[in-house]
């Protein structure tokens, strides 16, 4: 069959016309709102710095070239030695989240997918909260180690769980993926009020979500996975599109099903265990970003994604910054934040529109 006939079938039964701006006019925008943002958020702290200044600190230190500082040294640190490797973090962040929501959405057709539906947060959040707890001579390299490791373990045994004669449903792929992410929780729960006094408010806020300790040597890993899995994601959007009209209608129309998810769990557990690593848990922005997105220009893949991950990135720049200042010189958890402008949504969400399908 045709990609007209893939994108056909993927819409569904009729459903009442819903107005949609073109797909690249939203994407632009959204670009232009994160790079506009962003150069705002950096700025903002208990020493102000405008824009204009911090793009041109930013620039005189990412191209080549002599310029003339007419900025004093202690802006030029706080902005590329502090701040902006935060931002580009938080947008990295939250990219992901989104990314890893879409898919996600996508293979087990359901709304409410999300990293800590399948478990693959849950175990992230374990590995690494593990290692916190036990120590290590590199502890950098072995909390992103351990978070890995404990979303790939994750990943594992929801594949497992989720097969049934060579084959895994969508239906087996949530239960099991909610049975193992409440166990997982269960367990770190049990390690985190069973550790060191000491240790407990930073286990309590790395599981809540921040990224304070934030520098340019966090940025690598997540920035690796989240361009890995948009290769992937934008080289599968047609049978991704096809994944959203069911499993017998996708295969007819030659995709292998299982194939597709196995790929997917390997690529969301990989993405969110280095998002668990650099920023701990984060919730809400896999979710609610992709039903936001697909409002906009529909559930296309090829256009989704794109506005997807700079819909997340935006999303958590916004976050931080809200995190780190609303109640200054204290920080907010990240998740905290989240939770406070995601779960009223999804509730209007679910209040405006049936659980039944991903669009």
């Amino acid at each position: 069959m045709t990609l007209t006939s893939i994108r056909r079938a993927a819409a569904g039964p009729p459903r009442p016309v819903r107005r949609t701006i073109a797909s690249p006019a939203a994407t632009v925008l959204a670009g232009l709102a994160l790079v506009a943002v962003s150069l705002v958020a950096v700025g903002i702290g208990p020493v102000l710095v405008d824009p204009t200044t911090t793009l041109r600190i930013v620039l005189a230190h990412a191209l080549p070239g002599d310029r003339v500082a007419d900025w004093s040294a202690v802006d030029d640190q706080i902005v590329w030695t502090f701040r902006l490797p935060r931002v580009l973090l938080a947008a990295l962040v939250g990219a992901s989240l989104a990314l890893v929501g879409v898919v996600l959405q996508a293979i087990v057709r359901n709304p409410l997918a999300d990293p800590y539906v399948l478990g693959a947060s849950s175990g992230a959040a374990l590995g690494a909260v593990s290692a916190l707890v036990l120590g290590a001579a590199v502890p950098g390299l072995l909390v992103t180690s351990a978070a890995f490791g404990g979303a790939a373990l994750a990943g594992v045994v929801v594949y497992v769980l989720a097969s049934r004669g060579g084959r895994i449903e969508s239906l087996r792929l949530v239960l099991a993926g909610v049975a193992l992410s409440y166990l997982m929780s269960a367990i770190t729960g049990w390690i985190t009020t069973t550790a060191e006094h000491g240790k407990l408010p930073g286990l309590l806020f790395f599981l809540l979500g921040s990224i304070s300790s934030a520098g340019w040597s966090s940025l690598p890993l997540p920035l690796a996975c989240l361009v890995v899995g948009l290769g992937w994601t934008l080289a599968r959007h047609r049978h991704l599109d096809a994944a959203l009209t069911g499993d017998e209608t996708a295969a007819s129309l030659g995709v292998d099903m299982t194939r597709l998810r196995v790929e997917s769990l390997v690529l969301t557990a990989l993405m969110t265990g280095a998002v668990v690593a650099v920023a701990g848990g984060i919730g809400f922005v896999g979710m609610v970003v992709p039903h936001v997105c697909r409002l906009l220009v529909g559930a296309r893949h090829r256009v989704l994604v794109p506005l997807a991950v700079l819909v997340g990135a935006l999303l958590v720049v916004l976050v931080d910054t809200i995190a780190r200042t609303a109640a200054s010189p204290r920080e907010i958890p990240l998740g905290v934040v989240t939770a406070l402008v995601g779960a009223p949504f999804f509730l209007w969400l679910l209040r405006r529109r049936p659980v039944g399908g991903t669009a």
